[in-house]
């Protein structure tokens, strides 16, 4: 299956696909941890105007594709910060997530060669996810806007 994997930017117009991947994960893994009120927040951060709006500015967005077929999105805030990780519930846990992160750290470390560290707020959901790729937790476990999330680093050491 490898080969048929690729990964690039998302494109103008793929917005609603990504979102769409993004929303179903996080019905089936992640709503059933948060509140009413979070899931609304969280569902409004995924729209996919305000996908796309966050794509042309200070956000970039890669999707991993299996041939045609969107399976995998990662989204970065100014190089330093994931604001989203998702994978397709049929293909996780065989190295998408790893190498959509991979993938955007270079990318990261393009623009800011210097970086030493980048961010995440985890659901609790995906902290194991995160721990397994080298996060480590940087703080108590916080809820803003009904979202729970636990702060995560991974420690850098260059491309």
């Amino acid at each position: 299956m490898e080969a048929s994997l690729s990964y690039r930017f998302m494109r103008s117009g793929e917005e609603s696909t990504v979102c769409t991947l993004v929303t179903r994960v996080f019905n089936e893994f992640v709503a059933p941890e948060y509140s009413d009120d979070g899931v609304e927040e969280f569902l409004k951060y995924v729209e996919p105007g305000s996908l796309l709006e966050r794509s042309q500015q200070n956000h970039f967005v890669l999707v991993a594709l299996l041939l045609e077929e969107i399976v995998g999105m990662i989204e970065v805030r100014d190089y330093g910060h994931i604001s989203l990780l998702f994978v397709d519930k049929r293909f996780q846990r065989i190295g998408i997530g790893r190498e959509l992160l991979r993938k955007s750290l270079e990318i990261c470390f393009s623009h800011k060669p210097g970086l030493l560290q980048v961010s995440v707020n985890s659901s609790p959901y995906a902290m194991e996810v995160y721990r397994r790729l080298g996060f480590r937790q940087k703080g108590p476990r916080q809820t803003v806007k009904g979202i729970c999330f636990d702060p995560m680093v991974l420690e850098l050491s260059g491309p």
